[in-house]
């Protein structure tokens, strides 16, 4: 298989419609490769320099779980794993390469790779129609701005406390994600072969794919917080690709504890250990009152459209002039 399988670049480098919810069979939802060269490195003590100075936590890193740092340790992951490529070794990886009529154009395949992933115009081309109304050369409609100020309002969708919605400090463009790491409570997938086993848990930070925070019960049942760059063109959602519509996703922030049994038909919370239900995180739109009515997720939704790259706009308009 190739690596356009999953990270199809007709689906901003995520899976392409119809294709299966895990990366691994019974494990995480495949991520989109676009927007992941600003990601920092990873650290359990973050301190934004653009914000108030705050210890953020857990930040940075790639995958759901913030494990590696760089395009070519990345890369090494489905390259060598079982459920994947399933190369058998980096020496069989090696000579599979070696055997193959394009083994000259390849340093190192996992440098080539990671090079690969510094093309502006594929992984950061920065052309949707939300870019181009920041600058001032497209415009959104009534409910595309009504569904952005309700996603930015923090008695309401609250979503930009952690997709941030705002350029930042030196001009750079929205990466709708402060890189951080949050429980959110979301319903086991029963469709992933693992789950089938009752004592199985993703626990993203603290395991089992991740093995150096395993002490660390704080951590438990924390993922990364993607991008919404390109979200629309998603056909699953969270780390276990639970939900299959981008309507469902918000719906379920603003559901979680006021219809859980709709959420939760075998109890709340089923994909975490109760001793972790702490880390839940709870703030708006979580709670016991509804604050987002169908109108507000309808034009949350319709806002996260206008967040898809390969926007065409009026004549004149040139991406490469923000």
């Amino acid at each position: 298989m190739s690596c356009a399988s999953c990270h199809d670049p007709a689906f901003a480098y995520g899976p392409p419609a119809g294709f299966p919810p895990a990366e691994h069979p019974g494990l995480r939802a495949i991520p989109s490769l676009r927007y992941i060269q600003a990601i920092p490195q990873f650290t359990e003590h973050y301190f934004d320099s653009e914000g108030s100075g705050a210890d953020n936590g857990p930040t940075g890193g790639l995958t759901w779980d913030g494990r590696v740092d760089r395009g070519r340790d990345q890369a090494r992951i489905p390259l060598l794993s079982p459920d994947e490529m399933a190369n058998e070794s980096p020496d069989a990886l090696v000579l599979r390469l070696r055997n193959a009529g394009y083994a000259l154009s390849f340093a190192t395949v996992l440098e080539a790779l990671e090079t690969f992933e510094q093309d502006g115009r594929e992984f950061y081309p920065y052309n949707s129609r939300f870019d181009a109304w920041l600058e001032g050369k497209a415009a959104l409609t009534p409910r595309e701005q009504h569904g952005l100020a309700v996603f930015k309002d923090p008695r309401k969708g609250n979503c930009s406390s952690c997709h941030t919605a705002e350029r930042g400090a030196n001009g750079t463009l929205p990466q709708f994600t402060d890189y951080g790491f949050v429980a959110l409570g979301v319903p086991r997938n029963p469709s992933l072969p693992a789950n089938a086993d009752p004592l199985y848990f993703d626990l993203g930070l603290c395991g089992p794919l991740r093995s150096d925070l395993r002490e660390k019960n704080e951590y438990c049942g924390k993922f990364m917080t993607p991008s919404l760059r390109n979200v629309a063109t998603r056909h699953t959602f969270f780390h276990n690709g639970g939900v299959g519509t981008l309507r469902d996703a918000v719906r379920f922030y603003a559901e979680r504890d006021i219809r859980p049994l709709k959420w939760y038909p075998a109890g709340k919370f089923d994909d975490l250990p109760r001793k972790f239900w702490p880390n839940i995180n709870n703030e708006a739109p979580f709670g016991g009152r509804r604050v987002l009515s169908d109108n507000d997720i309808d034009d949350i939704v319709a806002f996260l459209q206008t967040l898809t790259d390969g926007y065409i706009s009026a004549p004149g308009y040139n991406s490469s002039t923000r």
